[in-house]
């Protein structure tokens, strides 16, 4: 199972991931994937040294091997349980894109991020 843990209290970050919950309403359904507020548990993923702070920046995500997942790897790990979404995976995450792709999704998340805490959504 891959869960995704995400912050609720960020609007894009909730809109983002309420869209593929949608999408993904079957893998949900299977217990294949699960989205978890980050803000309900906020100790939950201490134990991979990930803080409530880290994941309010960046989504984060256990996979069926208990590995621990992070920003845009997070992105294409869902990407590739969506369907008709397996092609962003693909671009995204190959191996000449995926610099990139990590790159471009933490300059994001920083300003995202920032944008919250001027809005005093903790």
């Amino acid at each position: 199972m891959l869960t995704v843990w995400y912050n609720t209290r960020c609007p894009v970050c909730d809109a983002g991931i309420a869209r593929q919950k949608r999408r993904l309403i079957e893998a949900v359904k299977s217990g294949r994937i699960e989205f978890r507020d980050i803000n309900l548990e906020p100790a939950a993923l201490a134990g991979y040294g990930a803080s409530l702070e880290d994941i309010r920046r960046r989504l984060h995500a256990t996979d069926a091997d208990g590995r621990l997942l992070v920003g845009a790897d997070v992105a294409i790990a869902v990407w590739q349980a969506t369907p008709g979404e397996g092609w962003l995976a693909a671009l995204f995450g190959n191996p000449v894109l995926l610099p990139l792709t990590r790159f471009a999704y933490d300059r994001f998340a920083d300003l995202l991020y920032a944008w919250n805490r001027r809005k005093g959504r903790w």
